[in-house]
């Protein structure tokens, strides 16, 4: 009800004089001539010259948020990078930059393979409390057993950034336990990789539970169909 005030009149007439702004602050709610309140027509444009641009905000911020709502079954926490999964893969040559460079590499695991110890519980007892914390915000919005299985698996989060701004892929290579030697691989594509970004990717639910756990893998930053930068685990040869 303030924002639809016409406070330029107001305001004005109250400099003039102080009667007169009591006076027609007063008449915003009984007209001395009908006896009715003026504010059954604050939405007409004379009344309320501020009421369309607070009407405009108040839409644009419902569809800013509308926008970033999204289902919980769509989108939840940690949840991997939209990835291409090649369907083969095919060695690259390999000419390392400097301008390309891995950060840092944050791996999680979630649940286990069925008939396999878990290394987050010993005893039933956590070893790790933030291990516990780490668990919570990946499972967030998870109610049933099914969503929970969707869910668990091996994350990888890899931090990288570059010093040209060229379109860049980060591609995952990674072989699992009960595919033995068969190496997979997932890409995600950067029209522009200038700066520092976040990659991740989640080897989860049916693909966890029917492959295995990954027992090597390495991830490659390739610019122009070339290796620019690589960051390999133990086991990878």
């Amino acid at each position: 009800m303030v924002t639809h005030f016409d406070h330029v009149l107001i305001y004005a007439q109250g400099r003039q004089n102080e009667t007169a702004g009591v006076a027609t602050l007063l008449s915003f709610f009984i007209s001395p001539a009908t006896g009715v309140s003026p504010l059954r027509r604050i939405d007409t444009l004379h009344c309320c010259p501020f009421g369309s641009p607070m009407k405009v905000c108040a839409l644009a911020g419902a569809i800013l948020l509308l926008a970033l709502l999204q289902p919980a079954h769509a989108r939840w926490p940690g949840q991997a990078d939209d990835y291409r999964q090649l369907a083969k893969v095919t060695p690259l040559p390999v000419a390392l930059d400097p301008a390309f460079e891995f950060r840092k590499t944050k791996l999680f695991n979630l649940g286990t393979v069925p008939g396999r110890k878990t290394s987050t519980f010993g005893n039933g007892v956590a070893k790790d409390p933030a291990i516990l914390s780490e668990n919570a915000y990946r499972l967030f919005g998870a109610v049933t057993e099914l969503d929970k299985r969707r869910r668990s698996g091996q994350y990888f989060d890899f931090f990288w950034r570059t010093k040209r701004d060229m379109p860049v892929t980060v591609r995952l290579e990674y072989r699992q336990d009960g595919l033995r030697s068969f190496t997979q691989a997932r890409e995600v594509d950067y029209a522009s990789g200038k700066g520092s970004h976040k990659t991740a990717f989640a080897i989860v639910g049916d693909d966890f539970y029917n492959d295995g756990r990954i027992i090597a893998w390495r991830c490659l930053l390739i610019v122009n169909g070339r290796i620019a930068a690589e960051n390999r685990s133990y086991l990878w040869r």
